[in-house]
């Protein structure tokens, strides 16, 4: 197993438009399916791959392209303390001063850490001042615990 880091800060709007944060159904919808289902498809198809804004399930980030990856660790430990400078670096923007706390930071850095040795991923996302939100996302691969049938996009 290994663990790829994702990093993502963008408008609070766009991380809330679900149509490009779900992968495309396998399935196209028919003539007859509702105007807003055939919408959501051709917006999905569109924009999956080629968007960086977080999917709605971490480890979905594994069908995205490998540019998106920030960096790869052999060890959890090693991708958590990634995650850690990147909340220290993103905490005084944080929109919360419980947030910016940095012993709560230093948790959440080792709880990423368990999770990751564990097989599993690990996701946080904080609204930033302004209308700005960060997602920071490790996703283990190799397999990943969550979906094992997803491919790694390193492979």
């Amino acid at each position: 197993m290994h663990v790829h880091g994702y990093l993502w800060t963008g408008e609070k709007t766009t991380f809330d438009k679900e149509s490009i944060r779900r992968p495309p159904p396998s399935l196209a919808p028919t003539a007859t399916s509702p105007d807003e289902v055939q919408q959501r498809y051709r917006e999905a198809v569109a924009e999956w791959k080629t968007t960086d804004v977080p999917p709605i399930e971490t480890a979905l980030w594994l069908l995205k392209p490998p540019r998106l990856i920030r960096d790869t660790w052999d060890e959890p430990k090693e991708a958590a303390e990634w995650l850690g400078q990147q909340l220290t670096e993103h905490a005084p923007r944080f929109a919360s001063e419980h947030d910016q706390d940095t012993t709560r930071l230093a948790v959440l850095t080792a709880s990423a850490a368990d999770r990751l040795a564990l097989g599993e991923d690990a996701s946080l996302g904080f609204y930033l001042r302004g209308t700005l939100f960060l997602s920071v996302a490790l996703v283990a691969c190799s397999p990943n615990r969550a979906d094992p049938e997803l491919p790694c996009p390193m492979s």
